[in-house]
């Protein structure tokens, strides 16, 4: 009697694992193949945005706290022409990288080599770094706040925000132009803006070898505002900026956008 037992537990096993007839499976079944799309890796967004560190945290679910040395200014990726660039690091730091198969391969970044006094900042080029060299697990969402998610090989998962480059909100490439600052503003009429002061700009040319060509005129009234640049007063600035045209102004407004990208050149000229 116990033989026949023992032999017909094996059956009663299989019984109880064998497959559910698809003929009689619930209505609300969902075939574990579909239940959850796969994250897709869309690299055309990543030119489109500034993309600011948001979220991050290790394999354990552990916040890391480390790559939130500035909470004021999060950690940013920008990709250009097949270069990522770091920024709100110590240091700014840049390599190549490449999408391929849902993945992002980022080359040796390279830095300046500036010194930070804030220890927490100092060490945050490091954080970074350690975590974007190499081979990173890729998603993307697109939407009104497009989102980029990069996956370390050992868990780490950055969670970025995009915000829209000045290029994808004016619709088209800017024109690169240098502006010279002069150190002090000066009182311009304007009529919607009392005691308005305006900068004091004029335009400067540079040859392919980086040499000033030709004579600068004067300076006059600059009515439109600089995104990206704080005055200083006494502080005379070379400054390379972005033009953009603005499609449909306002009635009040200028038909041309500046976009800061460098400060080229800079003297304190304060008595």
């Amino acid at each position: 009697m116990k033989r026949l037992l023992l032999l017909a537990l094996p059956l009663a096993l299989a019984a109880c694992t064998k497959p559910a007839d698809p003929a009689t499976a619930p209505a609300d079944a969902t075939p574990a193949a579909t239940a959850a799309p796969a994250a897709q890796a869309d690299a055309s967004l990543l030119p489109k945005y500034h993309w600011k560190l948001n979220e991050a945290t290790d394999a354990q679910g552990q916040r890391i706290a480390t790559l939130f040395a500035r909470a004021d200014q999060p950690v940013q990726l920008d990709f250009r022409d097949g270069r990522v660039a770091v920024s709100n690091t110590c240091n700014r730091m840049g390599g190549t990288y490449t999408v391929t198969d849902g993945s992002l391969t980022a080359g040796r970044l390279v830095s300046t080599q500036m010194a930070c006094t804030d220890s927490a900042v100092m060490a945050l080029d490091q954080e970074v770094g350690k975590r974007l060299e190499g081979t990173l697990k890729m998603a993307t969402t697109a939407g009104e706040t497009p989102t980029l998610t990069l996956t370390t090989a050992t868990g780490d998962v950055l969670a970025f925000a995009g915000e829209p480059t000045a290029e994808t909100r004016y619709g088209g490439a800017g024109e690169r132009v240098f502006l010279e600052v002069a150190s002090e503003t000066k009182p311009c009429s304007h009529p919607l803006i009392p005691d308005k002061q305006c900068l004091q700009v004029r335009e400067i040319q540079y040859d392919d070898k980086g040499l000033k060509v030709g004579t600068p005129g004067e300076f006059e009234h600059f009515y439109d505002s600089i995104e990206g640049y704080t005055h200083e007063p006494g502080v005379r600035n070379v400054l390379r900026v972005d033009r953009y045209t603005v499609k449909n102004p306002p009635a009040d407004g200028s038909s041309n956008a500046y976009v800061l990208d460098m400060v080229v050149e800079s003297a304190n000229e304060k008595q």
